[in-house]
C-alpha cells in the first residue's frame, strides 16, 4: 500500500505543478503583457483557466494530507527549516485568491480595482517562485537539522542560487503553461497569431531558466546533471521532452490547441520524473549527508494503509467530479453561441 500512497503523492504534486501552474501563470502572463493588450489577454486567460481555477489547490491539499498522516518526519522537517518559503508562498495564495475574487466581483467598483491587479499579478508571480525554492532546498543538501544560529538553520537552508534558480525556472513553467492554454481560447486569428507568438517566447525563456538551473548546480556542487543524464531513464525522459518541444513547435505552426496542451504536460511530466527518479526513494537530502526516505520513514503501517485505500475510494468521487466540472465550464462557452 505504501507504493498507491507514494504514487498519489508524486501524482498531486504533478497535478498541482500542470494545473495550478497553469492558473499562476495566468497572472504571470498578464504581468509582463503590454498595457494595449492585457484586456484582451486578461478575459482569455479566464476563459482558459476556469475549470482548473475551481479546483487546482485540491492537489495541494492533497499533497500535504498524504505527508502529514503517510510521512509525518518529513513533513516536520520541511515545514520546520523550510517555514520561511512556505509562509511566503502560502500568503502568495491567500493573496491571489483574494484580489482574483475582489477583482472580478467586487459590487462596487472603484479605485480600490487598481489594487487588486497589482496583488493579483505580483502574488501568481511569488507563489510559484516561493514553491519552486522549497522543491529545490529539499534537494539541495543545505537543510541543516544540527544549525546552531537561525541562518543556518531557517535562512541558508533555502536562500542560495540552485533553490531561487529553480524558482525562476517554476515561475517560467508556469508562463509557460499559460501561454499553451491560452491559444486554443483564442476568439480570432488575429488573438491566436498574438498568443502563439508569446507561446514561443515563454518557451525560449524556459529553455534559459533551465540552462540556469544547471548553472546555478555545477556551482552549489549539486549533482544534477548526473541524477538527470546519469540515469537511463532520466536520459529517456528529457530525450522524449526534447522531441515532444520540436513536435510543438511545428504545432504550433499549425494551431492544434488539444495537442498542445497535450504535449504540454507530457514535456513537464517528464522534466519531473527525470528530476525525482534518480535519488527515488529520498526526498529530503540533508546537509549531514542523510536523507529522508519515503520508504524508510513513512508512517505507522495502519496509517498508511488507512491513507491508501481512503486515496483509492477518493479518487473515485474526485476524478469523475474534476472532469464534469471541465465539461460545464465547456458547455458554458458554447451557450451564447447556440442561443
Amino acid at each position: 500500500m505504501i507504493y498507491v500512497v507514494i504514487v498519489f503523492l508524486w501524482t498531486s504534486i504533478l497535478l498541482y505543478i500542470l494545473l495550478g501552474g497553469a492558473d499562476f501563470g495566468a497572472g504571470i502572463i498578464e504581468l509582463f503583457t503590454s498595457k494595449g493588450n492585457r484586456s484582451k489577454t486578461r478575459k482569455t486567460m479566464y476563459d482558459a483557466i476556469g475549470p482548473i481555477w475551481e479546483a487546482n489547490h485540491m492537489w495541494l491539499i492533497i499533497a500535504i494530507v498524504i505527508l502529514f498522516v503517510g510521512f509525518p518526519k518529513i513533513y516536520t522537517t520541511v515545514s520546520i527549516y523550510l517555514h520561511i518559503p512556505l509562509v511566503c508562498m502560502l500568503l502568495g495564495i491567500i493573496a491571489r485568491g483574494t484580489a482574483f475574487v475582489f477583482r472580478n466581483y467586487d459590487a462596487v467598483k472603484d479605485d480600490m480595482q487598481k489594487l487588486y491587479t497589482p496583488i493579483f499579478v505580483y502574488s501568481s508571480l511569488i507563489t510559484p517562485f516561493f514553491l519552486g525554492i522549497i522543491a529545490a532546498s529539499s534537494v539541495s543538501g543545505q537543510i541543516d537539522v544540527q544549525a546552531k544560529d537561525f541562518l543556518s538553520a531557517y535562512v541558508f537552508s533555502w536562500l542560495n542560487w540552485f533553490s531561487v534558480s529553480v524558482g525562476i525556472f517554476t515561475v517560467s513553467i508556469c508562463g509557460f503553461l499559460a501561454t499553451i492554454f491560452i491559444i486554443g481560447q483564442a476568439a480570432n486569428d488575429d488573438d491566436r497569431n498574438f498568443f502563439v507568438r508569446k507561446a514561443r517566447r515563454t518557451i525560449y525563456t524556459v529553455m534559459f531558466c533551465g540552462a540556469l538551473v544547471f548553472v546555478a548546480a555545477y556551482q552549489e556542487n549539486i549533482p544534477l546533471a548526473n541524477w538527470i543524464f546519469g540515469d537511463t531513464l532520466g536520459l529517456i525522459a528529457i530525450i522524449a521532452a526534447s522531441i515532444s518541444l520540436v513536435i510543438m513547435f511545428f504545432l504550433l505552426q499549425r494551431k492544434k490547441p488539444r495537442f498542445l496542451r497535450v504535449l504540454a504536460g507530457f514535456q513537464v511530466t517528464m522534466i519531473l520524473f527525470a528530476a525525482t527518479y534518480s535519488h527515488f526513494p529520498d526526498i529530503v537530502l540533508l546537509k549531514n549527508g542523510t536523507n529522508l526516505s519515503l520508504l524508510i520513514h513513512q508512517g505507522q503501517a495502519k496509517a498508511i494503509d488507512t491513507l491508501g485505500y481512503a486515496l483509492l475510494i477518493g479518487s473515485i468521487f474526485i476524478l469523475p467530479a474534476l472532469v464534469y466540472l471541465i465539461y460545464i465550464f465547456q458547455q458554458k462557452k458554447k451557450l451564447p453561441e447556440t442561443q
